[in-house]
């Protein structure tokens, strides 16, 4: 849908509003620019307020046929950004038509049958085409050959001008009253017929000239625009006879209705061109665009001198084949494999092996790239390598002195990576049969893998800003050699670590091909940013979206807290801010008598955690909170011995330091005596809860008692109970 009409797919992208009520937001979504990232902080407004604007205009140019706007839902957008219209008054246009339950046979009839007031149908009837209708329909209909046109109604209907240019370019007379609309739509077909032949004819001699001089198949359609490089002196069409000026200065000085020639003007040309599109056609796909469509690369990040890891895939008798990042084809010929000199590639490089290597050269009509890692193609400058034609040329106040100074630091850098890629990392077996040591070097290409410490990945996220909140960076841990540590940043200076570690390892310098958090596996780094990272920063945006949530540290929440509850002593005031010692924590801080208090809230990608519970919302969370704001742990280890039916204080009553141990028996307890024939004796107490009264003691699982002698269950009179069920409390009736 998007290649046929990419306009109504854009707008129909517009119409979904996202979980604020904004319209538009699935639009920032797509990469129109590769520096649109930094406006980050500002895009939301700022180009959607642009993209609004640019809608407004293609339409406006193109036009919107009614009758499949409200026929097919992928093109309901377009009505929204018709001039006059917008969302309320598009999405009423086609509720009402849907309820006629037939097309749109005219303009007019949008007019008459009231779709539209007639301000609205001032502003946007121009803009609105009826060219698809229902043949099947048991309505039929002339459709008016100007209707789908960029004439407005009041040049044709209201005061009749295109209908007489066309009459008088074929020097027709008007009929009669009875037969003059008709005439009338007949000589606009005529004329309009006429002026698209000599158009073809143009377009053909055009044609033919251009490749006379220039070689066939040079001649490019897109290019030609008859407005514009044909000449009026060229035009043969019955149109062109017309004098059009001297008509416009009659209806200036008879009618007094105003100047009217640049309407004149577009009546002929619409005879000529009806509607035309200015967008250039769709051009086929090749060279550099094919390329970047199918690979994902541009000349910025894929060319000659770039450093990239990829993994052999076969050895033949003129080189080795890689396989990029991407699932990019490269390769190594014999010459390139080494500086010395290589009888076969086997004897280099293995099949499976990760290897870093050079670009020397991008063939974008083959889709493949030719490599280097000769440690003399290493060592070259990053500026003596050819620079592609398509970048933008460095211009006269381009600091060279500078460009110097950075070129000889990576210059240090690479030595000592290369340094770093000739040592082997020694393992050792630590606990749990994890190897440990670190390796050096991981072979990964991907874009959020850094080969780095962790000191240089919190500065690299912290030196981004804001720009890198919800961002994530991924290095080797130096905790194991199987293990991996993510860098969060939950918000602007705060980054949680998190380990991952490694399973099914091709080497020791490769990813694992199973990469487990907390227990959950995953099968990639794209796989594990987005099923563990993405999930959390949509919790962590739902926290600082909602109304409980201040951007505050804890002490100034605490002091708020206090003048909330002095205000109002019943209540119990209680906000959310970030914890300051634990970052990717939040703190539920709250007052219940004098001393604010706090209960730690996890975030994970399965919702916001409290305790043992895990909760998908915020608000669901929120509203355990109010039920118990002590938490969840005091409610149960309070109810706790109130099941076992143990007394820990007078009446049974709980002791505010949980239930006390019961000590151990100094002797062991004498054996049970049956006593199924005699009578129960009295309690000395009142019954415990949840037991009828005159039954035996319960087994020893509720107490200290002993164990209930062998045999059958004993039989009572009337009701039934079972031995090991108490029935229900007698206290709910």
């Amino acid at each position: 849908r998007y290649g046929k009409d990419p306009v109504g797919e854009l707008t129909y992208a517009w119409n979904v509003a996202s979980d604020t009520g904004l319209f538009g937001t699935e639009l920032l979504y797509i990469n129109i620019h590769p520096m649109q990232q930094l406006l980050k902080t500002l895009r939301g407004p700022l180009l959607l307020r642009h993209y609004e604007r640019a809608l407004c205009d293609v339409v406006a140019d193109v036009g919107a046929d009614v009758n499949k706007c409200c026929e097919f839902d992928h093109l309901q957008g377009l009505l929204t950004f018709v001039p006059g219209l917008g969302p309320r008054k598009a999405a009423n246009l086609r509720q009402r038509v849907i309820q006629q339950g037939s097309a749109i046979p005219s303009r007019r009839s949008l007019l008459e049958n009231r779709f539209m007031g007639p301000v609205v149908y001032n502003n946007a009837v121009a803009f609105l085409r009826i060219h698809h209708f229902d043949e099947n329909s048991r309505h039929q209909f002339q459709m008016h050959p100007l209707d789908n046109t960029r004439l407005h109604p009041d040049v044709y209907q209201k005061n009749n001008w295109a209908t007489k240019i066309a009459t008088d370019a074929l020097e027709r007379a008007e009929d009669g009253t009875r037969n003059r609309e008709a005439a009338g739509i007949k000589a606009l077909r005529d004329v309009m017929d006429n002026s698209a032949q000599e158009v073809q004819r143009l377009f053909e001699t055009t044609k033919e000239e251009w490749e006379k001089r220039h070689g066939p198949n040079s001649f490019n359609p897109a290019e030609w625009d008859p407005k514009v490089h044909v000449p009026p002196d060229f035009w043969n069409d019955k149109v062109e006879e017309l004098d059009l000026d001297a008509f416009a200065q009659m209806i200036e000085q008879q009618n007094g209705q105003g100047k009217w020639h640049s309407h004149l003007e577009m009546i002929k040309w619409e005879f000529r061109l009806p509607f035309a599109d200015p967008r250039k056609p769709m051009e086929v796909l090749q060279g550099d665009r094919l390329f970047k469509l199918i690979t994902g690369e541009t000349d910025q990040s894929l060319r000659p001198g770039k450093e990239l890891t990829g993994k052999v895939t076969g050895n033949g008798d003129f080189g080795s084949r890689i396989k990029l990042e991407g699932e990019i084809p490269a390769f190594i010929s014999l010459k390139n494999l080494s500086d010395d000199h290589v009888e076969s590639a086997e004897d280099v490089v293995a099949i499976g092996t990760i290897v870093t290597a050079l670009v020397t050269e991008v063939k974008k009509d083959h889709m493949t790239v030719n490599m280097s890692m000769k440690m003399e193609d290493f060592r070259k400058n990053p500026s003596s390598w050819e620079r592609p034609e398509s970048l933008p040329p460095l211009d006269f106040y381009f600091d060279a002195t500078a460009s110097k100074a950075i070129e000889d630091k990576k210059v240090k850098e690479r030595e000592a990576r290369l340094e770093a890629l000739l040592l082997k990392p020694t393992t050792k077996i630590g606990d749990g049969n994890k190897r440990m040591g670190r390796v050096a070097r991981r072979a990964c290409a991907h874009p959020a893998f850094r080969n780095a410490r962790g000191e240089d990945v919190d500065k690299e996220l912290k030196e981004a800003g804001p720009a890198m909140v919800g961002e994530a960076l991924i290095r080797p841990s130096s905790k194991s050699a199987d293990s991996l540590a993510i860098h969060w940043m939950v918000r602007d200076g705060q980054i949680k670590i998190i380990e991952v570690n490694e399973e099914d390892k091709d080497n020791d310098a490769s990813i694992g091909n199973v990469l487990k958090v907390k227990g959950e596996s995953y099968g990639s780094i794209d796989e594990l940013l987005g099923r563990f990272i993405a999930p959390m920063n949509d919790f962590v945006e739902e926290l600082t979206n909602h109304r409980k949530f201040v951007d505050l540290p804890e002490d100034e929440v605490d002091e708020k807290l206090r003048s909330q509850k002095t205000a109002n002593p019943n209540s119990i005031p209680y906000s959310i801010c970030w914890m300051e010692m634990h970052p990717g924590y939040a703190s539920l801080r709250f007052i219940l008598s004098t001393t604010p208090r706090q209960h730690p809230i996890g975030i994970s990608p399965n919702g916001f955690v409290w305790g043992t519970k895990t909760y998908k919302s915020l608000d669901l969370l929120l509203n355990d909170f109010k039920k118990n704001p002590k938490g969840t742990s005091v409610a149960k280890s309070r109810s706790a011995p109130l099941a076992s039916g143990s007394n820990s204080g007078p009446a049974g009553k709980t002791s505010r330091w949980g239930t006390k141990r019961p000590p151990a028996p100094s002797a062991a307890p004498p054996p049970p005596q049956p006593t199924w024939n005699q009578p129960p004796p009295p309690p000395a107490q009142p019954p415990i809860y949840g037991q009828p009264p005159h039954l035996p003691p319960p087994p020893t699982a509720y107490g200290n008692r002993p164990p209930p002698p062998p045999g059958p269950p004993p039989q009572y009179p009337g009701q039934q109970y079972p031995y090991q069920r108490p029935p229900p409390p007698p206290y709910n009736r």
